[in-house]
């Protein structure tokens, strides 16, 4: 019997669920929101709450398959990679730059403010550039800038 009672309580309770909702302006601009319409003013009823009345999906549309929703997270997953692998490539060649840039301005600053600059060939012997020698490496060190400086 009191399961009766609390079945019959429930359904009369949940009656009040299925109002509709109107909103209108009244002659001062002011909205006003109500589960019954106005006498007089225009109104647009807002989205029930209950989803009566909503429009049905078109006959056309089936829910994707489990299948389906795996393949297009894979796709997304695999696109996520991708672009991640694609971002550490160009950090690292970014930071290559800025090393080949200070390199290259440390090169540059050297070869324009030293005196002598003692070079080593490949036997170990130790000899001096003269002026040209000097100017054909400033000349890379400068290109070297221009090519791995902002």
């Amino acid at each position: 019997m009191k399961r009766y009672i609390a079945t019959v309580a429930l359904g009369l309770i949940s009656l009040s669920a299925h109002a509709a909702l109107h909103k209108w302006v009244d002659a001062e601009g002011k909205v006003h929101y109500s589960d019954t319409a106005p006498p007089e003013a225009t109104t647009q009823p807002v989205r029930s709450l209950s989803g009566k009345g909503q429009p049905e999906a078109p006959a056309s549309y089936s829910p994707k398959s489990v299948a389906e929703r795996e393949a297009e997270l894979k796709k997304a997953k695999q696109e996520k990679e991708e672009a991640a692998q694609k971002k550490a490539q160009q950090d690292a060649n970014a930071e290559t730059r800025k090393r080949n840039c200070a390199a290259a301005r440390e090169n540059a600053r050297t070869l324009q403010e030293s005196g002598r600059i003692a070079v080593y060939d490949e036997s170990g012997e130790r000899s001096y550039l003269d002026d040209e020698a000097r100017a054909k490496r400033l000349e890379q060190a400068q290109k070297a800038i221009s090519d791995n400086c902002d």
